[in-house]
């Protein structure tokens, strides 16, 4: 009678570690985290669509989310504007091929993009390019750039990654889909 039981023992022990092991093969894989740049929580996004709580199940953990201003950001917000990778400086031309892509300009606060924004205005004008303040400190001095080029938009936003994927260290320059000048 032993040797039943043992046996009995044995294959209920078996089949328990075929169901739980089949029931983790039953679970979604986890997620791979490819890139983590951090920053701020997006549940407030989540929150504005007005999303109807999950209903069963296992409740979720409780977190507290800072406060937000209650008062709407502007561009004066984003001020100021910072480069690390660009500084103002001479752009070899070169030939790039990016089909589709709208032309884009470069510019800072400085003496050398001032001069150079004041040139190529109209033709900027003409290829209907966005511009890209890099550099700028103040609301005052993104001001004074767009007054440099009335009709452009430019926009206050860091061109350090812009530099890296197109291996620019200086501006003013622009950018076009078949190339890079000065």
């Amino acid at each position: 009678m032993k040797p039943r039981r043992i046996r009995a023992a044995t294959l209920l022990d078996g089949l328990l570690s075929l169901v739980a092991s089949s029931a983790v093969f039953a679970q979604p894989p986890p997620l791979v985290v490819v890139e983590d740049r951090g920053g701020v929580p997006a549940l407030p996004c989540y929150q504005a669509l007005d999303l109807q709580p999950r209903t069963g199940g296992a409740s979720s953990p409780r977190f507290d989310l800072p406060r937000l201003p209650n008062r709407r950001f502007g561009e004066a917000d984003m001020l100021p504007v910072r480069s690390a990778r660009l500084s103002p400086g001479d752009v070899a031309r070169r030939v790039i091929q990016a089909p589709g892509l709208t032309p884009v300009f470069l510019v800072g606060d400085d003496d050398r993009s001032h001069a150079w924004l004041r040139q190529r205005a109209p033709a900027l004008r003409d290829l209907g390019a966005v511009g890209l303040a890099v550099q700028v400190e103040s609301p005052q001095a993104l001001a004074s750039l767009r007054a440099l080029a009335p009709g452009l938009i430019l926009a206050p936003v860091s061109g350090d990654e812009l530099a890296q994927r197109l291996g620019l260290r200086h501006y003013p320059v622009l950018v076009t889909a078949t190339g890079i000048e000065q």
